[in-house]
């Protein structure tokens, strides 16, 4: 598949047969091996059921509360945050064969990633106060990472991180890449083959960021012919498709940017390698973002 500026960037829809969806992510439409996506919005006290089938699956509450119906257990009080601007998200984490209703207690809006699996695992609550906060980079590149399913999660494939990168700031710089597993000659991973998916969140609705996504000589699908270059302009509700290459991401001054990373592929893992031609930035930084962290 070639990829272009005009299918890495999914702005949400308008889906007559199914009006709760805002935005939908195949594998198929992805045109790779894992990861299909869903952003929905219920209203107080309606509900949505769903099948995980061969997939292991994970809801994020964006807004409202939740409460969660299934085969593996009941959960309440999932949720409550007004946007994804005033805290860290709950997360459930569900194993295949699991059928679950998801009610709204506060109408909101949430997202549900599913990748296949051939592993049981035990279903998981990920709360606010159990998610690692952290500020990476520095100055201008200084970002908040909320890590909700890192690596080391007792899941199979699955990675949800959220990032927050201030008004004018970049975000995943210098830019990197996991789209080829490498391991040294003692067994250590030095990258993953991971697809990924950035949804989101801008803090006024008129606001944008722009993601660059490109391969360099070292991705494959760059070896086969198929190189990328694209620059998109990300505004509140889209998603950006990275299935392979380096992707950097800048936020438009006087806004906000929030991205959830759903990542999946030949590890549970964020190992990956930086571009070498920018990876010196690294030593210039002098101090954090003085805005992060957010709360």
């Amino acid at each position: 598949m070639r990829y272009t500026a005009e299918n890495i960037l999914v702005k949400p829809g308008v889906f007559q047969d199914d009006p709760d969806l805002i935005l939908s992510v195949t594998s198929e439409q992805a045109g790779w091996e894992y990861i299909s996506f869903q952003v929905r919005q219920l209203a107080a006290n309606q509900s949505w059921s769903f099948r995980t089938g061969e997939n292991e699956l994970a809801i994020v509450n964006l807004s409202g509360c939740y409460a969660i119906d299934s085969n593996r257990g009941q959960w309440t009080g999932i949720g409550g945050r007004k946007n994804v601007f005033e805290g860290a998200a709950h997360a459930l984490y569900l194993p295949r064969q699991s059928e679950f209703t998801i009610t709204a207690e506060q109408a909101g809006e949430y997202a549900v990633a599913w990748v296949p699996t051939d592993q049981d695992r035990e279903p998981w609550l990920i709360k606010p106060e159990d998610v690692a906060i952290a500020v990476r980079g520095g100055d201008n590149v200084s970002r908040q990472i909320n890590d909700l399913l890192p690596s080391g999660s007792p899941v199979h494939r699955l990675v949800l991180v959220e990032v927050y990168t201030p008004s004018g700031n970049w975000s995943s710089y210098p830019p990197h890449k996991h789209d080829t597993h490498i391991e040294d000659d003692q067994g250590n991973l030095l990258e993953a083959d991971l697809e990924e998916v950035y949804f989101y969140k801008i803090d006024k609705p008129e606001g944008y960021a722009y993601q660059r996504v490109y391969t360099d000589e070292r991705s494959p699908l760059h070896k086969a012919g198929y190189p990328i270059d694209a620059l998109v302009r990300a505004e509140d509700n889209c998603a950006v498709l990275v299935p392979e290459g380096y992707h950097p991401v800048v936020s438009a001054p006087g806004y906000m940017t929030y991205y959830l990373n759903v990542l999946a592929g030949s590890a549970q893992t964020l190992a990956n390698q930086d571009d070498p031609k920018y990876a010196w930035v690294k030593d210039t930084y002098k101090q954090k973002d003085g805005r992060l962290p957010l709360y």
